[in-house]
């Protein structure tokens, strides 16, 4: 498959309202993923990506031509709401330029976590961002192919329309390759830290030992609790889709740790950390697991993030790219 991917061209001759040359935030967040950029089956294009005085992108598809008949994915970041228009401006076009198919590989659907209303006013944000995805122009193939991992809420799934077919895959199977790999992997525990993330993931990981937290409250405070399942002794694998602060983890990670866990581990597939609020988690060399983690895997579904906290312990990163080629059927 042909994958359009962003990269600084060299000169545009129609460029004489532009600033100078400079990386801008296309090329800048999309994913690098060594098993797609190897594979002989895909074409790297590239995409000349500018802005122009006002800050507004100048986008040109080179040899547009070239990709006609082809089947193209376009590897998406929206890392933050001011990257995203320029990707979308790309995505709406590529359809058009007569090709047999068009995939759009979003690892990280950012407005997940914004699908509902609680009161009357509320914006689902989640349900504006399918609404803009499901009006991506058909292509020859027909409508486009959506690849997105471990969204937040299954039932954004009826959020999309009919002009786009998406594709939910999971993170989880790379976490559980990662922990048969464990010299204790016969000692692992599953912990939960609230139902929505049980219900999310737990029959993906049922041959493994559980545990359940929940926040409960305690006069004017709302603390976390074990609702079932015993820790002692165990290493302890905390799962949920995405950390942002990562206040809720660390407090799953003190009250496991007080009920006897001799290690603490956690996985979330979307690693967003604003504010590097990645720096609160400490590293657990060994017999402190309320001070730290062993292991803090995420996946590279949020670049911004993995560059951050490469080589850092306890993070650790899963790389995507052997399930989107499988997707892609490369």
């Amino acid at each position: 498959m042909a994958a359009t991917r962003s990269n600084i061209p060299s000169q545009n001759p129609n460029s004489h309202a532009l600033k100078p040359l400079k990386p801008t935030s296309i090329s800048q967040s999309l994913l690098k993923f060594p098993a797609l950029e190897s594979s002989n089956k895909i074409r790297r294009r590239c995409i000349n990506s500018r802005t122009f005085d006002d800050g507004f992108p100048n986008l040109f598809i080179p040899n547009a031509q070239g990709i006609r008949g082809q089947h193209v994915a376009f590897l998406a970041s929206f890392s933050s709401p001011g990257v995203i228009f320029e990707q979308l401006s790309v995505i709406y076009a590529l359809p058009k330029l007569f090709i047999s198919s068009f995939t759009l590989v979003l690892p990280f659907f950012p407005t997940g976590t914004s699908e509902r209303m609680e009161d009357e006013g509320d914006v689902a944000t989640a349900f504006t961002l399918a609404r803009i995805l499901s009006n991506i122009p058909i292509s020859r193939g027909g409508p486009t192919s959506l690849v997105t991992f471990d969204i937040h809420a299954l039932q954004e799934r009826f959020y999309f329309g009919d002009n786009i077919l998406p594709c939910f895959d999971s993170g989880i199977p790379l976490l559980k390759n990662r922990l048969q790999q464990l010299p204790d992997s016969d000692n692992i525990s599953v912990a939960f830290p609230d139902d929505g993330a049980w219900k999310r993931f737990h029959t993906q990981l049922q041959h493994f030992p559980t545990i359940v937290c929940a926040k409960v409250r305690e006069g004017d405070k709302r603390i976390v609790r074990i609702k079932e399942g015993d820790p002692a002794g165990r290493h302890v694998v905390i799962v949920d889709d995405l950390v942002q602060s990562g206040g809720t983890l660390i407090e799953c990670q003190k009250v496991l740790a007080a009920h006897g866990a001799t290690k603490i581990s956690a996985y979330v597939t979307h690693g967003i950390f604003p504010n590097r609020s990645w720096e609160r988690f400490e590293h657990d060399n060994g017999g402190n697991p309320d001070n730290g983690l062993t292991y803090f895997w995420i996946t590279d579904s949020c670049p911004i993030t993995v560059r951050a906290v490469k080589n850092k312990p306890p993070f650790e990163v899963l790389s995507l790219a052997g399930s989107i080629a499988a997707t892609l059927q490369i």
